[in-house]
């Protein structure tokens, strides 16, 4: 039983030690994303929050970013991750930024 305990202990503490702050090239990813079927949160240190409701299913993700592919990345925790597709990375326009991540047009929040 100890042995599961030390276990499962040394995991937790590998999972919270894997975010890692997001290069200097993708800053302007940082921030929150929303949409009316989506929000997505990318912090400086590489934690990302994802919410999305599609066709009445809802999936939420909260773990840290593991790289950059080009414009994509992925988040997650070693083998269980997601890719996330990033058609327009960030950029302004009217005052505004803009980031089409998997087929949705997100504006980013101020604040």
């Amino acid at each position: 039983m100890m042995k599961k305990i030390a276990i499962l202990f040394f995991s937790i503490i590998m999972l919270v030690g894997c975010s890692k702050p997001l290069p200097s090239d993708k800053w302007s990813y940082i921030g929150e994303w929303v949409s009316d079927d989506m929000y997505l949160l990318i912090l400086p240190d590489g934690s990302v929050s994802y919410e999305r409701v599609k066709e009445g299913a809802s999936t939420s993700i909260n773990a840290p970013l593991q790289e950059f592919i080009g414009d994509d990345f992925t988040v997650g925790f070693g083998f269980l991750n997601t890719k996330f597709i990033v058609y327009s990375p960030p950029y302004e326009s009217g005052g505004e930024w803009f980031m089409v991540v998997d087929g949705v047009k997100l504006v980013k929040v101020d604040g």
